[in-house]
């Protein structure tokens, strides 16, 4: 499967499974791989075949819809959005916590991948926010759709690669380093729970004083998706309470009950 045919297909499959194909014009590569070995698998010569199968045999659509969740994570990705975290974002979630609460702040990272984005959050809240907030705590909810992905985050071990945008500091002091391969500290796992979940269907937890869900819903799923998805995390959050996408992501031209808080920066308060 040459990238013209590839092109060709996702255009053809995408809006079959909701999705978009803007979103994946930078990461279709990832998806061809993925492509050619199911290709293999199932002894297809090309991807007419494939399309051929795929009308044949429904249930082949649900492998299909796994092959498109794209994982691409790595610590403090889009950096700027955890220095607002730190500075202006936390602190005045804090003051939504109920009297007896009041130091504890329960965040949902949708579409957490193999960690890295709950991680950066615990490792925010132990090296830069222990010292102003002595008492807090993160009770962080991590759903992602790929178990497999859940594994490798609940191992918490990774390359160099995807600790670099920490600083040097927090690199040293967060991870045991083994050759090349970096364990985070089981000191940064407290009050992190990994679940399997796809964001498509309704979660039944919460309310939330945060919500991050990053490069995921608004990129890569169809409008009207992208609007169902909104409501329910709307329906997640308390009053006042934040919601990150990504910093280049947009919502819907109906933003629900939403408006927002660092203009630009893919970060949004429910009103």
């Amino acid at each position: 499967m040459n990238d013209e045919q590839c092109v060709h297909f996702l255009r053809w499959a995408l809006p079959r499974l909701k999705m978009r194909w803007a979103g994946f014009r930078k990461v279709r590569h990832q998806v061809r791989k993925r492509l050619v070995s199911r290709l293999n698998v199932l002894h297809l010569p090309d991807v007419k075949a494939y399309i051929n199968y795929l009308e044949a045999h429904p249930e082949e659509w649900s492998v299909l819809d796994q092959y498109c969740q794209i994982t691409i994570s790595r610590f403090y990705r889009e950096k700027k959005v955890f220095e607002m975290l730190e500075k202006d974002i936390i602190p005045e979630l804090i003051g939504l916590s109920a009297p007896d609460k009041k130091d504890t702040i329960s965040i949902w990272s949708a579409g957490c991948s193999s960690g890295e984005e709950p991680y950066s959050l615990s490792v925010l809240r132990d090296y830069a926010l222990r010292e102003s907030y002595p008492g807090l705590k993160f009770t962080i909810l991590a759903t992602d759709i790929n178990i497999q992905l859940l594994e490798r985050a609940r191992q918490g071990r990774y390359p160099a690669s995807s600790i670099k945008n920490l600083p040097d500091e927090w690199q040293a002091s967060a991870f045991h380093q083994a050759g090349e391969v970096f364990t985070i500290h089981q000191a940064h796992k407290a009050g992190i729970e990994f679940q399997h979940h796809d964001i498509r269907t309704p979660l039944n937890r919460g309310p939330f004083h945060g919500i991050l869900c990053r490069n995921l819903v608004f990129t890569y799923y169809s409008a009207e998706l992208q609007g169902r998805i909104l409501q329910q995390l709307e329906q997640s959050l308390l009053p006042g309470g934040a919601l990150i996408i990504g910093a280049r992501e947009k919502l819907p031209s109906a933003k629900y009950g939403f408006e927002n808080w660092y203009p630009g920066s893919g970060v949004f308060r429910k009103v």
